[in-house]
């Protein structure tokens, strides 16, 4: 499987997020910077929606390398409990099923579902009903 970056996800199943936890306050950021005040911190995978918005224009090339026929995607801001909040690509859900403070779930897909050996990216999806 081939990842959009080095670093991002562990190699354990199931992958999670590789955020960076700083040495002196404990501050815990995504992605783990470069450099020697952070140490790798593996992320939870569950959290909940805690804002988003919905990408209607195909972006610019390059940097943008998915497919020519672009549909809307929603790009959400995901609070992981008492670590931090990660931005990514909200999956299987229809755009008008997107709820804030819905329970959420990290997986990967692919940038460009219609690739031979696509590249994948983060993401997260429903896990459920919220408490």
């Amino acid at each position: 499987m081939r990842i959009i970056s080095e670093g991002l996800i562990t190699d354990e199943t199931p992958p999670r997020l590789l955020g960076g936890r700083h040495k002196d306050s404990g501050r815990i950021v995504f992605p783990c910077p470069a450099g020697e005040d952070f140490d790798a911190y593996p992320l939870q995978r569950h959290g909940h929606l805690w804002s988003y918005t919905v990408q209607r224009y195909r972006p610019k090339s390059p940097p943008y390398t998915g497919p020519e026929a672009f549909e809307p995607w929603a790009v959400a801001y995901v609070e992981l409990p008492g670590e931090t909040i990660v931005e990514a690509r909200l999956a299987n859900i229809a755009l008008d099923e997107i709820r804030i403070g819905m329970p959420l779930r990290l997986t990967l897909i692919p940038l460009d579902p219609s690739a031979s050996d696509p590249i994948m990216i983060h993401a997260f999806e429903p896990a459920g009903e919220p408490a």
